[in-house]
């Protein structure tokens, strides 16, 4: 339960602007949950996006892309593991 003003960020995807979405921001509304929007095209904004970007990049391996199931294992082991052999430095 929200107890306080709180602010969600989200970026400008197709399922943040849905109608289901817009049912849902009314309701949020009330509840003194306001929606803000990173501006379009400012994935450096994003910091899901720049996750993935390590993620893609920077972490997997080439042999992550031999089929789907190495791809899923390769990208639970990231997420498993991030924080402690995986890390972002924002400095």
């Amino acid at each position: 339960s929200v107890t306080k003003r709180t602010v969600i960020v989200m970026d400008k995807a197709s399922i943040h602007t849905s109608d289901i979405m817009q049912d849902q921001f009314l309701e949020w509304n009330q509840r003194q949950i306001e929606i803000f929007y990173l501006p379009s095209y400012s994935p450096q904004l994003n910091l899901i996006e720049i996750l993935w970007r390590f993620i893609k990049y920077e972490w997997l391996p080439p042999s992550a892309y031999k089929c789907w199931q190495s791809l899923v294992d390769s990208v639970e082991k990231v997420l498993r593991e991030f924080g402690q052999n995986y890390v972002i430095n924002f400095v």
